[in-house]
C-alpha cells in the first residue's frame, strides 16, 4: 500500500470482498477509481474488519412509481420523489441503478404515458445537477399488448438515460398468469370488479394481446438493437417463450416462473434475474418458481430489488446462509454479474481500474447493515 497522496483514499480493516475469495487488507481509491488492494495499511479510514463489497448494480426497480404516486390520483413533485427514492437507494447499497419506468397502458394503469415522461425528465434533472447518490439509467418496461406501447416506447427510446428494455404481456393466459384462476383473483381482488366487469375486462385485454403482443415485440426488439439497448424478456415460462427471446435477440431473462423456463434460459445463455423478495421470503408471492430453488440448482445469476430496494442486499446473504453459496458468489449475484449483462464492464467488481463503488457493511442479527457507501471514490452515504 502506497502512501497517501492528497487525492488518495485508503479504507482499511477491511474483509474485502474480491470476485473468488474474501481477503483482510485494504483498498486505495483514486480519481473516481481503485488504485490498489493490499495488506491493511496503519493510514486511511479503519473499516473495523467489516466487509467491503462492490456497489450493487439495480437493473429492475419498481421502486420510484411508488414515490411518485404514493396513493391512487395522489402525485408527488416529481423531483422531490427522485430525490426521496435516491435516498433509500443509496442506503440499500445500490450505486448503480436502472429506473424502471412502464411503457404502454391500460384502462387501469394509474398512470399514463404523459406522466411517465415526466419523471424520465425528473431522472435527468437529477443526473445533470449531479444532485443523486446513485448512478442512474433507465429501464423501459413494455407492456406489448397495450396499444399504445410502441408510440409510447419512440417517444422515448433516444433518451440518453435509456440502456434496458423489458417485453413483458400481462394479459390474461399469458406468462405470469397463464392460470386464468390466478388472473381472475389478482385483478378482481385490485380492481374491485364485479363478475361482470371482470369478464368484460378480461375480452378486451385478450383481444389486445392478440391483436398487439406479437407485432410490438417484433417492432421493439428492432428498435432497441438499432439503439443498443439491452433486451430482457419478463415472465417467460415454457421453452418454447425462451426460444421466442431467442429470436427477438434477448439476453436477459427476468423473472422466469418455472423451473423448465430457466433451465431453457440457461441453455440457451441467457442470464437469469430473480427478485430478492423472493429469496427473503421463501418463495414467489404469486405461486411461481422459488428463487431459493433455482440458486439451489445454479439457475440464478441475478438478483433485483423488483418492489423493496433493501431485499437485494438481503437476499444475497440469505443464500449464503440457505442455498450453500459463498459470499463472493452471493455478492456476485448483486454486483458484477448484473453489470456484466448490462454492459457496464468498468464496474461491479473490486479490482484495479475499476469505478470505486464501494459499501462497507457488517452482518447484525443476521441482517446486514450498510454504514457507508463511496460512489467513484465520493461518500454518498
Amino acid at each position: 500500500m502506497t502512501a497517501i497522496g492528497l487525492d488518495q483514499t485508503v479504507l482499511t480493516n477491511a474483509r474485502i470482498v474480491l470476485a473468488d475469495r474474501v481477503m483482510e487488507g485494504a483498498v486505495e481509491m483514486a480519481g473516481g477509481v481503485i488504485t490498489d488492494i493490499g495488506s491493511s495499511s496503519t493510514r486511511g479510514l479503519d473499516l473495523e474488519g467489516d466487509y467491503l463489497i462492490p456497489g450493487l448494480v439495480e437493473l429492475h426497480t419498481d421502486h420510484l412509481e411508488t414515490h411518485y404516486a404514493p396513493r391512487p390520483k395522489v402525485r408527488w413533485h416529481p423531483i422531490a420523489a427522485v430525490q426521496a427514492h435516491d435516498a433509500q437507494i443509496a442506503a440499500s447499497g445500490i450505486t448503480t441503478v436502472f429506473d424502471a419506468i412502464r411503457v404502454g397502458t391500460d384502462e387501469h394503469a394509474d398512470m399514463g404515458a404523459a406522466e411517465l415522461r415526466i419523471l424520465a425528465a425528473a431522472i435527468t434533472a437529477g443526473v445533470e445537477a449531479r444532485r443523486l447518490r446513485a448512478d442512474h439509467f433507465i429501464h423501459l418496461r413494455c407492456e406489448v399488448s397495450a396499444p399504445d406501447c410502441l408510440e409510447a416506447f419512440e417517444a422515448i427510446m433516444d433518451h440518453e438515460l435509456v440502456r434496458l428494455a423489458s417485453l413483458m404481456d400481462h394479459a390474461p393466459g399469458q406468462r405470469q398468469f397463464a392460470n386464468p384462476d390466478a388472473y381472475r383473483a389478482y385483478y378482481q381482488g385490485k380492481l374491485k370488479m364485479s363478475d361482470t366487469q371482470l369478464a368484460e375486462f378480461i375480452a378486451r385485454r385478450t383481444l389486445e394481446s392478440i391483436t398487439y403482443a406479437d407485432r410490438h415485440r417484433k417492432a421493439l426488439a428492432e428498435l432497441s438493437h438499432a439503439r443498443s439497448i439491452v433486451l430482457a424478456s419478463h415472465d417467460d415460462a415454457t421453452a418454447a417463450h425462451v426460444d421466442a427471446a431467442l429470436d427477438l435477440g434477448i439476453s436477459i431473462a427476468e423473472f422466469p416462473t418455472t423451473m423448465e423456463a430457466a433451465k431453457a434460459s440457461q441453455d440457451a445463455g441467457l442470464a437469469i434475474l430473480m427478485g430478492g423478495p423472493n429469496v427473503v421470503r421463501g418463495g414467489s408471492h404469486s405461486g411461481n418458481v422459488s428463487a431459493r430453488d433455482l440458486a439451489a440448482a445454479g439457475l440464478l445469476d441475478i438478483l433485483s430489488s423488483d418492489y423493496i430496494p433493501f431485499s437485494m442486499l438481503q437476499a444475497a446473504f440469505c443464500l449464503v446462509d440457505e442455498a450453500a453459496i459463498d459470499v463472493p458468489q452471493a455478492i456476485g449475484l448483486v454486483t458484477r454479474r448484473p453489470a456484466e449483462a448490462a454492459g457496464l464492464d468498468d464496474r461491479g467488481e473490486i479490482a484495479l481500474g475499476k469505478r470505486a463503488d464501494l459499501v462497507q457493511l457488517r452482518i447484525e442479527d443476521g441482517i446486514p447493515i450498510v454504514r457507508t457507501v463511496w460512489r467513484q471514490g465520493r461518500r454518498v452515504l
